[in-house]
């Protein structure tokens, strides 16, 4: 069975990194695009950032252009959120989807938490 799972959260300070990794099994990784999204306290859920099958084309929300990176290794399965200058504002926790064969999949989520 598909199976998403993501870690690599934790708590930073504002203005510091992390690296989000979500590891897929169940799957033909490699045909897939993936995603990330997350959900803030009291918000709806949003899309962050999506890559195609082959890692060619990303695209991310307007509040993350430029300081977070998605990206993926298909030998390993994985797929990444480099997450650079991080606000407070950033503060949610983030979930890996795939949709296969028409159903969507996503994982267990990893906290994030931005404060000093």
């Amino acid at each position: 069975q598909v199976q998403l799972v993501e870690s690599g959260g934790g708590l930073v300070q504002p203005g510091g990194s992390l690296r989000l990794s979500c590891v897929a099994s169940g799957f033909t990784f490699s045909n897939y695009p993936m995603s990330w999204y997350r959900q803030a306290p009291g918000k709806e859920r949003e899309l962050v950032a999506g890559i195609t099958a082959a890692g060619g084309v990303t695209n991310y929300i307007d509040s993350v252009q430029g300081r977070f990176i998605i990206s993926r290794d298909n030998a390993k399965n994985t797929v990444y959120l480099q997450m650079n200058s991080l606000k407070s504002d950033d503060t949610a926790v983030y979930y890996c989807y795939a949709t296969v064969r028409g159903l969507r999949y996503r994982g267990q989520g990893t906290q994030v938490t931005v404060s000093s």
